[in-house]
């Protein structure tokens, strides 16, 4: 890491050092730095609404730009691309010089401006960290796979929500105890999705309080081959046997994918070297 990121890490850590206001995701000398800052910006109403953006610094950082993901529960997802395509277009501005602390600040003091804008849409994005690193370009299929949903109804909702706002299609399986997430797209915004299932509370603890995923592995990320079939839709599907389960993956060209990684999650003490943690997947490939 150059000198210059380290001192800019520190000093964003010094200066978000509120409750929740900094926290490191992931780190990784060959692939860069994963952080989110919680802050406010004036919106619509003139209230203050609350700011989640998650940004990654490549190794290659400030001469690249940052990758940057905004979440926020008073805007819709639409909102929330937009302003992540309008820092973007701010970073561009910036030069090669490290720039979060300016990107905050800015973002702060146009939130409400950008709010009053007719919303662009995905159309215009230009994924900074997808063009940072040309190896991620083109199709991409991704298995999750999740080790339960204490709030199941809402849990599908969200990850519906997401799929459907990032434009990836695939399924989510329930199969018995197992759960499985299939994402296909854009590999930029699979990321985008893992970023979105590591930092937002999608489910219960056993005490019923909102909780973020942490019971989440990666089973297998790849990109997609020509005998595998193109998902037109992300659909919820729960299967009564694991005949009719490995049918699915099979029309959909995934045979060798069912019997490398899914199979073994049925027997005790297989699925063992299969797993990733998120958090390592992560730092592997953001």
């Amino acid at each position: 890491m150059a000198e210059r990121v380290r001192e800019e890490l520190a000093a964003l850590a010094a200066i978000f050092c509120g409750p929740d206001e900094w926290e490191v995701l992931s780190h990784s000398e060959t692939d860069g730095t994963v952080f989110r800052i919680r802050t406010k910006a004036e919106g619509l109403t003139d209230a203050d609404v609350p700011l989640e953006l998650v940004f990654h610094l490549p190794v290659s950082y400030p001469s690249c730009l940052p990758g940057v993901s905004v979440n926020c529960e008073h805007l819709t997802r639409a909102q929330c691309v937009t302003v992540k395509e309008k820092l973007l277009e701010r970073a561009e501005n910036l030069g090669s010089e490290p720039m979060v602390h300016e990107l905050v600040l800015w973002i702060q003091q146009n939130l409400r401006h950008i709010l009053n804008q007719p919303e662009t849409g995905r159309g215009s994005e230009t994924c900074a960290l997808a063009a940072s690193t040309a190896v991620d370009d083109g199709l991409w299929v991704t298995l999750l796979h999740l080790d339960h949903m204490r709030a199941k109804t809402k849990y599908v909702k969200t990850v519906e929500k997401w799929a459907s706002d990032l434009r990836l299609t695939g399924r989510l399986m329930f199969m018995g105890k197992i759960i499985l997430i299939l994402l296909q797209g854009d590999r930029s915004n699979i990321k985008e999705y893992l970023i979105l299932q590591k930092t937002s509370k999608v489910d219960v603890d056993s005490s019923g309080k909102k909780c973020r995923e942490k019971m989440i592995s990666v089973l297998v990320e790849t990109k997609v081959q020509t005998e595998h079939k193109r998902f037109l839709a992300f659909e919820v599907k729960e299967y009564s046997s694991l005949d009719e389960l490995q049918k699915e993956f099979e029309t959909a060209g995934l045979k060798k994918l069912f019997s490398e990684f899914v199979l073994g999650l049925f027997y005790k003490g297989r699925n063992v070297s299969h797993k990733m943690n998120l958090a390592c997947w992560m730092e592997k490939v953001i």
